[in-house]
């Protein structure tokens, strides 16, 4: 047999959510090789004597794909399936050997690879009941049902790669957005930090001098400096503590990221409406926490499958409306909104939430107009 080159080749079976990772699990179908017997013309002894025989064969290859390195997959598949191609003669229910190898297959190549190679183990299969079978029909029911299921088996495999394929992309995608994020972080709180004090040091020193050269000259005037030093630097302590509070927060863009990789990973759609408003870091870090506490509890609590998250500003000052399509009704006492609240009063601002039973929930956080930073001159 040729072997495969390096691209036709699947990544080795990974365990996951699944319960059909697990070999244990999976060898329950080995139940639906002894269902013939219940039915078909056979002889049961040499059916079940030959059942038996090639369910020890096969286990050693069932547990030994989990584990086994991708150069040695293929061939686990190929044995798989002529230990069902040994059993068909005996039993026809060794068509269940054959699904098994579909659903290999899946896992050992790559989608058009796998779907060939599960074809041709079928095909060949339904050549084996086309020889064997009594009757045209029986070749056909047998050979149509094996074929049924494989397929299923060779999708829904194919489906789970996918899927763990695109959950892989997503958590790396969410490590960048935090990585960029972290970033943008320092940026602003290097920003934040040198339009804070830099004029103020630069003042504090140059008052400071001016006093050390009036303290022998004139005093008054000296002491007179200091107490402007002390009201600059009282008033940049206060400064520096409001900025810590908005240092704590992430920005609404960054947040808004974060939301929709959250929501992405459950499977809930995001649809966003963000106006171009200039808020101020006070009002930027209440409405950041706010959606952060809103999708949190989104997640855990409504099962939705929509969030619509809506920013805009009016005569009035701004408003995010945050709303779901979930399942309603009452809000639990734990879910943040007090916290939400008084961060909003805090700047002037309110909230107000409707939660109507099987209707979703809708969340606004308004702030007034001083919230808006104004455009430089």
């Amino acid at each position: 047999m040729k072997r495969l080159a390096h691209h036709d080749r699947a990544p080795p079976p990974k365990r996951g959510d699944d319960i059909h990772d697990s070999p244990w699990v999976t060898l329950a179908y080995l139940l639906f090789v002894f269902l013939p017997l219940a039915f078909a013309p056979i002889s049961p002894t040499r059916a079940l004597l030959a059942s038996a025989v090639a369910i020890v064969v096969f286990l050693p290859l069932h547990f030994g794909f989990y584990r086994s390195s991708p150069p040695a997959r293929p061939w686990l598949v190929l044995g798989v399936a002529l230990v069902g191609y040994g059993l068909v003669p005996f039993n026809p229910g060794g068509n269940t050997f054959l699904i098994y190898a579909c659903g290999m297959a899946g896992s050992a190549f790559r989608p058009r690879l796998a779907i060939v190679v599960a074809a041709l183990l079928l095909a060949a299969l339904a050549a084996q009941f086309w020889w064997l079978m009594p009757t045209v029909r029986l070749a056909l029911a047998w050979g149509g049902m094996a074929a049924l299921i494989g397929g299923l088996v060779l999708a829904g495999t194919l489906y789970s790669r996918e899927k763990y394929r695109r959950n892989s992309e997503l958590r790396l995608t969410q490590q960048e957005v935090a990585r960029l994020a972290a970033m943008a972080e320092r940026e602003r709180i290097g920003r934040d930090l040198h339009d804070l004090l830099g004029h103020t040091l630069s003042l504090v020193a140059i008052k400071s001098e001016l006093a050390g050269r009036l303290v022998d000259r004139s005093p008054l005037e000296a002491k007179a400096q200091m107490a402007e030093v002390e009201s600059v630097a009282r008033k940049a302590l206060a400064q520096v503590r409001e900025a810590v509070v908005g240092i704590r927060a992430t920005g609404l863009e960054a947040e808004l990221a974060a939301a929709r990789l959250a929501l992405l990973s459950a499977e809930v759609r995001l649809d966003q409406r963000i106006a171009p408003v200039a808020l101020s870091p006070e009002a930027e870090s209440v409405l950041a926490l706010g959606l952060r506490e809103a999708v949190t509890n989104i997640l855990r609590h409504a099962h939705a499958q929509r969030v619509d998250v809506e920013l805009s500003a009016d005569a009035s000052g701004v408003q995010l409306l945050i709303s779901d399509d979930g399942r309603g009704g009452p809000i639990e006492p734990n879910t943040g909104l007090a916290g939400m609240r008084e961060r909003l009063s805090a700047l002037g601002g309110g909230l107000q939430y409707d939660s109507t039973p099987g209707a979703g929930t809708r969340l606004v956080l308004s702030l007034p107009r001083p919230a808006l930073q104004e455009p430089a001159p």
